[in-house]
């Protein structure tokens, strides 16, 4: 019995040394529960409910045919958003191109690119093996072309460039900003030339995933996905336009020339066509 004794009083005296509070101590209880049960409740809710803590908006995801209705906050990044379209379609972010007027930022809020309530925002996924049946030769040609482009004379002072750009800025043309970027128009470009001298306007159908290239005898629809690469210059002496090409095929002979393209679209259309994502 004074061994069992002796037992209990060194273990009780040993464990509030160990900076645990004794059972019998209702007092200690009492400020260990009430200190830490609201902080484990808060982090749990901040954690899980931060969406509801904050501006909301409702979504209309359109992806292959198939619409999503997503809420989200309005203050969440296109990466944020790359995860709830995840989360509804199975579709990994990195295999995402998602538009709303033009290719979507992952660095931007949807506040800051002005996404209101009810926008439909239009999802193009490929799966693996189209990603590797298109993209892997889309990158090699582009580097070709980038080699090659690095070799000439600027395009401009070429000969069948000139023909075009001697006739001179179209009337009708659409305004140029140089020096700065904007997202694509909601309205087709219109007013610039094509090769032969002719008028054609470029339209981005995003939820069709194609460029439609309209002149005045007929509109060609091509899928984004088909168009290899997408080079451009600015005209001398018009730094504000460019000149731009549409790689339609495997070689520079399937190139599609368009002149004066105002310069503030100029990355927003390699953007909507080509993709910022490469995968090799």
């Amino acid at each position: 019995t004074t061994k069992q004794s002796a037992e209990v009083i060194m273990e009780s005296e040993t464990r509030p040394s160990d900076g645990e509070p004794l059972q019998c101590d209702s007092e200690n209880t009492s400020q260990t529960d009430l200190g830490d049960a609201p902080t484990q409740d808060s982090c749990i809710s901040n954690g899980d409910d931060t969406d509801e803590q904050q501006e909301m908006v409702d979504l209309k995801i359109i992806w292959n045919k198939n619409k999503y209705d997503l809420k989200i906050g309005i203050d969440s990044t296109g990466a944020k958003l790359k995860e709830k379209i995840h989360s509804l379609t199975g579709l990994p972010p990195t295999m995402q191109k998602v538009m709303y007027k033009g290719l979507l930022p992952e660095d931007k809020t949807l506040r800051e690119i002005k996404v209101t309530n009810g926008a439909k925002i239009m999802v193009v996924g490929s799966t693996m093996n189209d990603v590797l049946a298109v993209n892997t030769p889309k990158e090699v040609i582009q580097q070709e072309v980038k080699a090659e482009e690095n070799k000439k004379e600027p395009l401009c002072r070429q000969k069948q460039h000139r023909k075009v750009l001697d006739k001179g800025k179209p009337e009708d043309i659409m305004p140029a900003i140089k020096g700065t970027k904007e997202r694509l128009p909601t309205v087709p470009l219109s007013g610039m030339f094509n090769k032969s001298g002719g008028k054609v306007r470029l339209t981005f159908k995003l939820e069709q995933d194609q460029l439609w290239i309209g002149t005045k005898e007929r509109t060609e629809k091509v899928p984004m996905g088909s168009i290899k690469n997408v080079v451009s210059e600015p005209i001398e002496d018009h730094e504000d336009y460019h000149m731009m090409a549409f790689q339609l095929g495997p070689t520079e002979a399937s190139q599609y020339w368009v002149y004066w393209v105002p310069a503030q679209f100029v990355d927003a259309i390699k953007d909507t066509v080509l993709g910022k994502w490469q995968y090799f």
